[in-house]
C-alpha cells in the first residue's frame, strides 16, 4: 500500500518542475483568453476608428474606379497608379492592424509572461501519428474543447443576430444617407456590434481560465517517489553530504589541533572542557580562542598542551564560559577580559619562572567570571 501511494500523482509541482515545463515550452495557456483580448482590440479600434477608415477606404475605391485614359492606354502607369492604392490601403488600415499585433503580442503578459523555447518547435514525428491524434480527439481535454468550441459558437451567434436584429432600423436607415454618411455610420454600427459581441465571450473566459490553470498543474503533479529524488538530485544524495560534512568536521579539527602547539594557555574544566587562547601584544587587540572542545576532542587538546608544554590552568567557570560564548579564531568576549587577563598574568609569571627561576608563582582562583556567561550558573 505505501509503494502503490508512493506512485501516485499527488504532490504539487517543485518549482524545479515548472521550470522544466517551461523550458519545455509546457506553459499554462488559454486560447480564449487569447482570443477575447484580440477581438476586444480590433472591435475596440474598429469602433474608434470607423470614421476615419470609411472616409479613406471610400476615398481609395473611388479613386481604384475613376476612368482616366491614360491609364486605359498604358500598362506601366496602370501598374504603379495599382500599386500606390494598395500603400494608401495599406496605411490607411496601419494603425488598426498595429493596435491588433500589439493585443496579440502582450496577451501572454496575461497569464505566462513572454516564452522562447526551441524544444517547443523541434519537429517532433510522433505528433503525425494518426492513432495519437485520434486518441486526442477523443480524449476528455479534446471533449471538453469540442463542448467549448460548440458554447462559444452557439453564444456568440445568438448576441450577434440579436445585436443586429435590435439594431435593424439604422440599417435600413443607411439607404437614406447620403455615401460619405452612410460609410461613417455603417463602419460605426460594425465596430459597435462587433465589440459587444466580443464582450459576451467574458464569460467563456472566466470558466476557461481556472480550468486551464487547474489541467496544466495537475498534469504536472509528482509522485512522492519522484520528489525524493528530485531532491537527490538538486541537493545531492543524504549519505554521501553527511559524509562529505564528517570529513569537513575532520579536517576542520585537525587544523584545530595544529593551533594548539601555539597556544599560550588552555583553560580547562577540568575534564569536559578544553579552551585555548593565545595572544599576541601588537597583532591582536584581545586574545583569540585558537582551539576548543568538549570531552573526547578536550582530552585531545589537553594531551597535545601537555606534549608540547603548553601551561594547563584548570578554571571550570572560565572554561564554561569561554566553550559557549566564543568561536574559533575569535577574539574573546569583553566581559572575559578580566578573567583571562588573570591567566595570561599567571602565564608570563611562570615563563619566567621557567626561564629565570625565583618563586613559583600562584595559579589564580576565583576568577571574575560574570554569572549569565556560565552555563552552569544559568541552569542552576
Amino acid at each position: 500500500m505505501a509503494e502503490e501511494s508512493d506512485q501516485e500523482r499527488t504532490e504539487a509541482p517543485s518549482p524545479q518542475r515548472l521550470e522544466k515545463a517551461r523550458e519545455d515550452g509546457q506553459v499554462p495557456q488559454s486560447r480564449e483568453l487569447a482570443t477575447f483580448v484580440v477581438l476586444m482590440a480590433g472591435g475596440s479600434a474598429l469602433w474608434m476608428m470607423a470614421s476615419y477608415l470609411g472616409t479613406r477606404m471610400s476615398g481609395i475605391m473611388r479613386g481604384g474606379l475613376s476612368f482616366d485614359p491614360s491609364v486605359a492606354r498604358d500598362g506601366d502607369i496602370a501598374l504603379t497608379r495599382l500599386a500606390s492604392l494598395f500603400l494608401d490601403a495599406a496605411l490607411a488600415l496601419a494603425p488598426f492592424l498595429l493596435l491588433v499585433a500589439i493585443a496579440a503580442m502582450a496577451s501572454p503578459l496575461l497569464l505566462r509572461g513572454w516564452m522562447f523555447s526551441t524544444k517547443a518547435v523541434t519537429p517532433d514525428f510522433k505528433r503525425l501519428n494518426p492513432l495519437t491524434g485520434f486518441k486526442r480527439i477523443l480524449s476528455s481535454q479534446g471533449l471538453i474543447e469540442l463542448v467549448k468550441s460548440i458554447a462559444k459558437v452557439g453564444l456568440l451567434g445568438s448576441i450577434a443576430v440579436w445585436l443586429i436584429w435590435s439594431n435593424l432600423d439604422a440599417i435600413f436607415a443607411l439607404s437614406l444617407e447620403n455615401q460619405d454618411e452612410a460609410v461613417a455610420h455603417m463602419g460605426d454600427l460594425v465596430g459597435r456590434v462587433f465589440l459587444l459581441a466580443t464582450g459576451a465571450m467574458i464569460f467563456i473566459v472566466v470558466i476557461d481560465l481556472p480550468y486551464q490553470l487547474w489541467s496544466y498543474y495537475n498534469k504536472l503533479k509528482m509522485t512522492k517517489e519522484q520528489l525524493r529524488q528530485e531532491a537527490k538530485e538538486s541537493e545531492g544524495d543524504p549519505h554521501l553530504k553527511a559524509r562529505i560534512r564528517a570529513q569537513q568536521r575532520e579536517m576542520a579539527r585537525r587544523r584545530m589541533m595544529s593551533e594548539v602547539p601555539t597556544a599560550d594557555v588552555v583553560v580547562t574544566n577540568p575534564t569536559h572542557y578544553a579552551v585555548a587562547l593565545k595572544y599576541t601584544e601588537g597583532k591582536m587587540g584581545a586574545p583569540r580562542v585558537v582551539a576548543k572542545g568538549a570531552d573526547a576532542v578536550a582530552a585531545k587538546i589537553r594531551e597535545l598542551a601537555a606534549e608540547h608544554r603548553v601551561p594547563l590552568l584548570e578554571a571550570p567557570p572560565l572554561a564554561r564560559a569561554l566553550f559557549r560564548h566564543t568561536e574559533l579564531g575569535n577574539e574573546i568576549p569583553a566581559k572575559l577580559y578580566a578573567a583571562v587577563a588573570e591567566v595570561l598574568a599567571y602565564v608570563f609569571q611562570l615563563r619566567h619562572y621557567q626561564q629565570v627561576g625565583g618563586a613559583y608563582p600562584q595559579a589564580p582562583v576565583d576568577l571574575p567570571v560574570p554569572p549569565e556567561l556560565d552555563p552552569a550558573t544559568q541552569s542552576a
